[in-house]
């Protein structure tokens, strides 16, 4: 099993950010550090929401400690999510430069915003992320408008998204876009890597609750390939229609025994 140490936004309900990443991965037999970037109630997406960004100086005392344990050197991976400012960025890639100095793969889900919201962050902090972070990554897991505008291109087709997500390899190794075009009634993953292209695809469900995504980031820093992700994830998910929260130990004796989906090559 692996050590994976996430930083990304926490929430006291629910089950979002490392609030979903982390009870996924330990429900398969991982390890899970989290670095809060933000405490919150709940997902800003119910009617009262209240927290806070946590001070990026505090969130990095805390990795002085965890890496004075000895905790940071065992790590196997580190996922990136939720960054709300330039400066939790900033504390972003120097976490980053630590954990690759012990051989720790690194994993970036660059939390951007989504169609047709757009940007959920201020311009200044999605350029900085792009900039500075996007680049360091082993493994980007871009929703397909964070795909187009950490590019600057249209990916309206699964061609244009290819494209697209061949510009972010070199120093990536694989880009994972997630809701990736497939078309009316179907959404999944599309993989590239330097040596080709996968896609992923699942059907399109109604009443999906918030953090899939998270999950999906999650099971990639733990190890898993993405057909074997959305595997556990399509499952989780139908365990989970219309509930206010993904019922991931609820229904974990399923989900967690779900078997890989097909990739094949595009």
């Amino acid at each position: 099993m692996a050590r994976i140490l996430i930083l990304s936004s926490w929430v006291a309900y629910g089950h979002v950010g490392a609030s979903a990443g982390a009870p996924a991965l330990q429900a398969l037999g991982h390890t899970v550090t989290q670095l809060p970037t933000v405490m919150l109630s709940n997902h800003p997406g119910w009617p009262q929401v209240a927290g806070v960004p946590i001070p990026p100086e505090r969130i990095g005392a805390m990795i002085d400690a965890v890496e004075a344990n000895g905790w940071l050197a065992e790590q196997d991976a580190l996922l990136v999510g939720y960054l709300p400012t330039p400066e939790h960025v900033a504390l972003a890639v120097e976490l980053v430069e630590r954990v690759r100095a012990v051989g720790a793969r690194v994993v970036i889900d660059p939390v951007l915003g989504d169609a047709p919201k757009g940007l959920y962050l201020a311009e200044e902090t999605a350029e900085a992320l792009r900039d500075r972070l996007v680049p360091l990554a082993d493994v980007l897991t871009p929703n397909l408008f964070e795909l187009g505008w950490l590019t600057g291109t249209p990916a309206g087709d699964m061609q244009a998204a290819r494209a697209a997500a061949e510009t972010l390899l070199d120093p990536a190794q694989e880009v994972l876009v997630t809701s990736a075009p497939f078309g009316p009634g179907t959404t999944g993953v599309l993989r590239v890597t330097a040596e080709g292209a996968q896609v992923c695809p699942v059907p399109l469900r109604n009443g999906v609750p918030h953090g899939v995504g998270d999950v999906f980031s999650a099971l990639i820093a733990g190890g898993l390939a993405p057909a074997a992700a959305l595997g556990h994830l399509s499952s989780l998910i139908d365990s989970s229609l219309y509930a206010p929260h993904l019922r991931i130990a609820e229904t974990a004796t399923t989900w967690t025994r779900a078997m890989p989906l097909t990739a094949p090559e595009i």
